[in-house]
């Protein structure tokens, strides 16, 4: 009974401290702890670093020249920034486009480089083999779909003037113009990301890269594994390595979401699966002493969280049998509570899909969805199967 019951209660409490308290305690910490004040490069500086933008594209032709329209404004010294587009074998026309654009814009604008994989091996192996010919300073990681605001490159660079930086991560943004429940419920949860972003790299490093808009040092990337996902083995890379991860919430861009709830739990299914992979492989890297509060957060911001759908059943579990033996009120009431808020999410699922705005109930139904997709997300990597390739959640079936 005793172990049913720490059962019950340890699991009931990471849920509500992974999304309930942890925002709030970190919160605390920043007003405890001496927060980092980073040095920065200014506009003006002549020793602005250069900088080289990788945009991972598989079959992007929708988007893929008003992105390069928009890298090109960039507001960034010319001479000191260049774009490389990473096509992982793309068949609908967007290599020809961005050879066209490169071609177009070569005079007058920074250079366009196209890299192609002839075969589909994913992001991180295409990566590994372009960045070898890449000699600037930082390296700019961007989706195809991320549009960004004119001053977010030299925002991203800014942080790097501080010799402790090895990673700094912008703030992505989420297209409203066709709003849509998926859009909306990944919005809310996204800003309250952004705001325990802030946090992290105040009182250590920022907990992973966004594939929308991080850079990194050059010197600092090693090649990964072709399952990794880039931008958060990457940051665990560095962070274990000696260095901090910044963040800076005026770096911003903007990118549309998924717009129903079943793409994004493919996608969350899909990053937990090669996410998990990649704390197994590089935790062994850290130094407990040395790195303590950083794996704290860790743990606290991404582990706890993968984790939360089997700590809501391992909960009900052991709830209903406690019930079930007379071991006190206590656990019929949880027990009732946790079945209470799945029949909510139910209901949230049938008013998601009659299309109706974005409420507390669809909010619940979106909190069971994407913690589902965490766990076979897991239970996949278990199994042995390997997410490696990947397909936009735009506007497809996908």
């Amino acid at each position: 009974m005793f172990l049913l019951e720490l059962i019950f209660w340890l699991s009931g409490a990471l849920v509500v401290y992974a999304f309930g308290f942890y925002k709030p305690m970190l919160s605390l910490l920043c007003r405890l702890c001496p927060t980092t004040d980073y040095a920065s490069y200014r506009r003006e500086d002549e020793d602005l670093p250069s900088v080289t933008m990788i945009i991972s594209a598989f079959n992007e032709a929708a988007v893929i020249e008003e992105k390069l329209q928009n890298a090109v404004a960039i507001d960034y010294p010319a001479d000191k920034f260049q774009v490389v587009v990473i096509s992982d074998a793309s068949d609908d026309g967007t290599d020809e486009l961005v050879t066209a654009l490169a071609g177009t814009l070569a005079a007058t604008q920074p250079q366009i480089n196209l890299h192609r994989q002839q075969q589909r091996l994913g992001k991180t192996a295409g990566i590994n083999t372009a960045i070898e010919n890449i000699e600037s300073q930082l390296v700019v990681f961007s989706d195809a779909n991320a549009m960004y605001e004119s001053n977010a490159v030299y925002e991203l660079v800014k942080y790097f003037k501080d010799t402790r930086v090895g990673y700094v991560v912008g703030a992505a943004l989420y297209n409203v113009e066709e709003k849509n429940l998926a859009n909306a419920s990944e919005s809310e949860y996204w800003d309250s990301e952004l705001a325990i972003k802030a946090m992290e790299a105040k009182i250590s490093s920022v907990v992973g890269g966004d594939g929308a808009i991080y850079g990194i040092r050059r010197e600092l990337y090693q090649p990964l594994e072709q399952d990794d996902i880039n931008d958060f083995a990457n940051p665990l890379q560095i962070v274990a390595a000696g260095h901090r991860g910044a963040f800076n919430g005026d770096a911003i861009c903007y990118e549309d979401s998924a717009e129903s709830f079943d793409k994004e739990y493919k996608r969350k299914r899909r990053i937990v699966n090669r996410s998990f992979r990649a704390l197994s492989r590089y935790l062994p890297r850290f130094n407990l002493r040395e790195h303590k509060l950083f794996l704290f957060l860790l743990f606290s911001h991404k582990v706890f969280r993968w984790f939360s759908g089997v700590f809501i059943l391992a909960c009900c579990a052991s709830a209903l049998i406690l019930s079930a033996t007379g071991a006190g009120w206590v656990y019929t009431l949880g027990l009732l509570g946790i079945l209470g808020t799945m029949v909510l999410a139910l209901v949230g699922k049938r008013v998601s899909e009659q299309g109706e705005s974005s409420n507390p109930l669809t909010m619940l139904y979106y909190f069971y969805l994407v913690n589902l997709g965490a766990v076979l997300g897991i239970v996949d990597n278990i199994r042995g199967k390997r997410h490696v390739t990947w397909d936009h959640i735009r506007k497809s079936n996908q």
